[in-house]
């Protein structure tokens, strides 16, 4: 069995709710998951915007997902929630999140409870869902995506990921 079916078995296993969210569709065209002091998911907003699209913004920090909405996610982007799990900037280290003996309700649970720990930006559309990180992971995501976009670093993306 390779390992990601593993992770998957193992997360359906741990957290069976997971699997009917896989393979959803959002009810909303574009919804980002958005940090504004991240450049990340401001140049991913920005190419959202250059698609033509105008998502539906959540600021996680200020508005954090319910439980089952994060669950939701998770389930939807098909990975484990250690996957999503910030290391930079947050609790992490302070709370033994790297920990592997940790169940995904605890991380669930400690992301709930510390927001910060949902790394970010995270794309919802009618193509799915995606954690966006590097930024040109949305263009995947997006029905119209622009053909260059310079981010704010200066890196050139072109559709398709290919960077300069």
């Amino acid at each position: 069995m390779v390992r990601g079916a593993a992770l998957v078995m193992r997360r359906e296993m741990t957290y069976p709710y997971f699997k009917k969210f896989r393979n959803m569709e959002s009810a909303v065209p574009v919804t980002i998951y958005h940090n504004p002091a991240c450049g990340t998911s401001r140049n991913t907003l920005e190419m959202i915007r250059l698609s033509g699209e105008e998502p539906v913004v959540i600021e996680y920090l200020k508005t954090p997902p319910s439980r089952e909405r994060l669950v939701e996610l998770i389930g939807k982007m098909g990975i484990a929630p250690r996957e999503l799990l910030r290391k930079k900037g947050t609790p992490y280290e302070e709370l033994g999140l790297d920990d592997a003996g940790l169940s995904d309700e605890q991380l669930i649970d400690a992301m709930m409870a510390h927001p910060i720990l949902i790394n970010r930006p995270i794309v919802e559309t009618d193509k799915g869902t995606r954690l966006c990180r590097p930024s040109e992971t949305v263009l995947a995501l997006l029905d119209n995506p622009v053909d260059t976009y310079t981010k704010e670093d200066g890196e050139v993306v072109r559709t398709g990921g290919a960077a300069e």
